[in-house]
């Protein structure tokens, strides 16, 4: 595998029980570049371990006045730096694809779990976590898969020269033979202690980096508030107990690599020692003994790869450990796709709670919860963040659907939609049936606003399609960005399109003009909104009202405000035993009108009233005659809000159509009068 062919068309199944073994999978996976790095740190170890034997040679040669031997000896050291300067290139050029292809493999198996479990990935893992995992962790694994070759090497290095150091010279051969496999295990007591203090950093570290992108989320609520100063505190503190924890680490870390020093110093010097003692007894000749001092000073650098893969074992293992943690999550309903790849249509139903979404109307779900609203909005589309009854599609179950089909079905669309970096025309370039224009898309959303705004602050981009969007769009305001994101899901155009509360942060007038926009753009396809904004249900072809866990209430939102307690509390933000007290006062209103009197759909009375003198009889919209004030005693403050806010706006869509036919009789009569002329 190179570098150049990344990503992998498939990653493999990770065996993420445990952190050693996904390390131990990714090694499997990777075996013919691993035995590549191998070969190539042998040669090079080899060629650096031969060097000794090449100096001790020609000193030898010298000593004994031996041109030929002196060749020899000029011949293999050029042989061993040639040797050296071709393994350690190649080498290097094999270990950093083995860690970049591992570090590749890991993400591609992290970006394919997000996007599997979908929202339900940050209800069961810390997004902080995710993002350590992604980023941070996924070099040190990487880091890991890519030394072992090069340990294994220079192990295989090590125990090649002790065992001729044993042949060429046995006295000092033997020492080196004892002495470097001490000098290998000396600092294991060690590592369980730095182990843990680098665990502990890595706790910290992930915590700082949780605070430090919800503080940046956050960061306008938190201007709003004045709580800069607060978060900013927390985030110092939380990077101090990192600095600190980090601290204590790379004492213990300084502390082994001291140690990788200091023994073999002291190795050295005895076998120097010793070498002297022999050379002077004449039990060993001078070249010998530089040939074993050489080797010991040139085995010091195989020597620390023991540390290094030590180290890079420590630290790769807890990150090992967060990545199997998320790889070993499964979506709560998944069984593979047992149907074939081909989208349903149909009637969108939920067994569990009992609601239904007719085929090409918009439904509106009013839910007391927002956290069951949306975790229902999530198990529409497919999401489900636990076990459960699947949601049916035309009368297939969406799980026995293959992941891909059942997305391109069911669109899914959050309270908190997430923008990505990039041009406008990038972010609406989404997955699409074609039918749906973007332009068009953005006019239904209402962007025209968002649209000038962008090009403003975009330099050089006349075309708002070009503007430029920051990430997350963090230079729009909320209600521009649920907007944008609206227009986006109205592009891809689904067979089912749900939204869950799509226009909170939109004022009142553009919240009525999205849902006509909505309304018209979705004709004859599934909508499903999950709002409790009067604005939005109003325009709704059906209500469903979910008390609890289960549907409670179906029909039109004026009707069930009047009939539903429990609706008109959720609607209105009054409480059920206030709601209750002004259904029954709206009953027994309707109980004493006289003759063949009843209201309307709007509330309004109609039909025969006889009335008795000094009886006064309300306009439909609830106010007296006389210029006096609406007095609607069926109605909460807040609900009196919402209902004239409707009102306000269906007079100003009367206006309008007053105002376009005004200027067709313009027209019309400049027809006739250029008929005359």
């Amino acid at each position: 595998m190179q570098i150049q062919d990344l990503p992998f068309p498939d990653p493999g199944v990770p065996d993420a029980r445990s952190g050693p073994r996904f390390l131990w999978w990714l090694f499997r996976n990777q075996l013919p570049g691993q035995l590549k790095s191998l070969a190539w740190g042998l040669l090079h170890f080899a060629s650096v371990a031969s060097l000794p034997f090449s100096v001790g040679l020609a000193v030898q040669a010298a000593l004994d006045r031996s041109g030929g031997r002196l060749a020899l000896a000029g011949g293999l050291m050029a042989l061993a730096c040639a040797g050296n300067a071709v393994g350690d290139t190649f080498l290097h050029r094999a270990a950093v694809t083995n860690w970049i292809t591992a570090a590749a493999r890991v993400q591609q198996l992290l970006s394919r779990k997000a996007a599997a479990l979908g929202s339900a990935l940050t209800r069961r893992v810390a997004a902080g976590e995710v993002v350590a995992v992604s980023t941070g962790d996924v070099e040190k694994i990487g880091w890991f898969v890519e030394a072992l070759s090069r340990f294994t090497a220079a192990a295989v290095t090590i125990v090649a020269v002790c065992v001729g150091l044993v042949v060429y010279q046995p006295d000092l051969g033997v020492v080196v033979a004892v002495g470097l496999p001490l000098l290998a295990v000396a600092v294991l007591p060690l590592l369980p202690r730095a182990t843990r203090r680098a665990d502990v950093q890595r706790e910290k570290a992930g915590r700082a980096t949780e605070l430090a992108s919800d503080t940046v989320a956050g960061l306008r609520v938190l201007r709003g508030i004045g709580g800069e100063e607060l978060f900013l505190d927390r985030y110092r503190r939380a990077s101090q107990e990192v600095r600190r924890a980090a601290v204590r680490s790379a004492r213990m870390w300084s502390l082994i690599a001291a140690i990788q020093v200091l023994l073999p110093g002291l190795l050295l010097i005895t076998v120097v020692w010793y070498g002297v003692h022999l050379a002077r007894d004449g039990r060993i000749a001078v070249g010998e003994l530089v040939t074993v001092y050489s080797s010991v000073m040139v085995l010091t650098y195989p020597l620390r790869h023991f540390e290094e893969i030590a180290m890079a074992y420590s630290f790769s293992r807890p990150s090992a450990k967060r990545a199997a943690r998320v790889l070993s999550l499964d979506r709560a309903t998944d069984t593979a796709g047992t149907r074939d790849a081909e989208a349903p249509s149909g009637d969108l139903y939920d067994p569990a709670t009992g609601l239904l979404a007719p085929a090409g109307r918009l439904t509106a779900v009013v839910c007391g919860d927002p956290d069951a609203a949306g975790r229902l909005a999530e198990r529409l589309g497919g999401h489900a963040a636990e076990e459960g009854t699947s949601v049916l599609l035309g009368g297939v179950p969406l799980d026995e659907l293959p992941l891909e089909c059942a997305r391109t079905a069911v669109l899914v669309q959050d309270k908190d939609p997430v923008l990505l970096s990039g041009t406008l025309r990038e972010l609406l370039d989404v997955p699409a049936s074609g039918a749906v224009d973007p332009r068009d898309a953005l006019d239904a959303a209402q962007c025209g606003d968002v649209l000038a705004a962008l090009v403003q602050g975009s330099l050089g981009a006349d075309d708002p399609m070009d503007a430029r969007i920051t990430e997350r769009g963090r230079s729009l305001s909320g209600g521009q960005r649920q907007r944008l994101a609206l227009a986006r899901s109205l592009v891809t155009d689904p067979e089912v399109l749900v939204l869950d509360e799509p226009t909170s942060a939109v004022d009142s007038h553009t919240e009525a003009r999205i849902a006509q926009g909505v309304r018209a753009l979705r004709a004859r396809r599934t909508t499903v909104v999950f709002t409790s904004s009067p604005l939005l249900l109003d325009r709704a072809d059906r209500v469903v009202f979910l008390h609890g866990d289960t549907v409670a209430a179906v029909g039109g939102h004026r009707e069930l405000v009047r009939t539903e307690p429990r609706y008109q509390a959720v609607v209105t933000r009054e409480t059920e035993a206030e709601a209750e007290a002004q259904s029954a006062e709206v009953r027994s209103e309707d109980a004493g009108l006289p003759g063949g009197a009843a209201r309307d759909k709007d509330g309004a009375l109609s039909g025969d009233v006889t009335r008795k003198p000094g009886d006064v009889t309300r306009k439909k919209d609830g106010a007296l005659p006389g210029g006096e004030g609406p007095k609607r005693r069926d109605a909460a403050p807040g609900r009196l809000e919402q209902l004239e806010e409707i009102e306000e706006f269906e007079e100003l869509q009367e206006i309008e159509e007053l105002e376009e036919l005004e200027e067709l009789e313009e027209l019309d009569e400049l027809d006739e009068i250029e008929e005359t002329a």
